[in-house]
Order: structure tokens, then sequence, then C-alpha cells
């Protein structure tokens, strides 16, 4: 079955980085957009990055703009988030979402934002 595995949450002061990835399994991976996701606790969940299939386009919301990159690896089945720049806004649960006709989710990492 189809299985999306994101890691690399954690625990970061304002100001310091994080690189999240999400490897999947059971899917044609180069066949999917990917894209990252957040929720925050007593929030909706929010469109955060998008990465083409090729990897050759991306979109960002307005408010990670220039702070946060999404990359992909095809061959080992991953996708990317480096999060640089990091504010007390940006706790929540990340997400990675598989999209192509079908939708697919894994079950998050949190990011915890504090000094």
């Amino acid at each position: 079955q189809v299985q999306l595995v994101e890691s690399g949450g954690g625990l970061v002061q304002p100001g310091g980085s994080l690189s999240l990835s999400c490897v999947a399994s059971g899917l044609s991976f180069s066949n999917y957009v990917m894209s990252w996701y957040r929720q925050a606790p007593g929030k909706e969940r929010e469109f955060v990055a998008f990465i083409s299939r090729s990897g050759d386009y991306t979109n960002y919301a307005g408010f990670v703009k220039g702070r946060f990159t999404i990359s992909r690896n095809n061959a080992k089945n991953t996708v990317y988030l480096q999060m640089n720049s990091l504010k007390p806004d940006d706790t929540a649960m990340y997400y990675c979402n598989a999209r192509s006709g079908n939708d697919f989710w894994g079950q998050g990492t949190q990011v915890t934002v504090s000094s």
C-alpha cells in the first residue's frame, strides 16, 4: 500500500533551521506532484509548498517565500522541505501530500519553534 513517512521535525529556536523529509513507497513517485501542508493546533490545515513531478516548478505560500525551499529526489522517492529563519508561527504538524488523481497523506512530523 502507499506510505508517506515524514521525518526531521523537532524543537528549534526562532531564527533556526530544520530540514524535513518525506519518503514515499507503494507508488510511482515521479508521477506524483508533491506538496507540504501544515496544521497548527486549533487551525485548519494549510498549504505550504508544491513541487512538480520533475521538480522544475515550485510554488509557495506567501508566508514562507524566501525562507522555505521544497525539493525532490525521484531516484530516492523523497521530497524535502528546507526551513530557514523559523518563527514561532511556523509551529505546526507538517504533512506531505502526493497527488495524481488520488490523494495520499503522511502521518506528519511536529515542528515546534520556541525559545
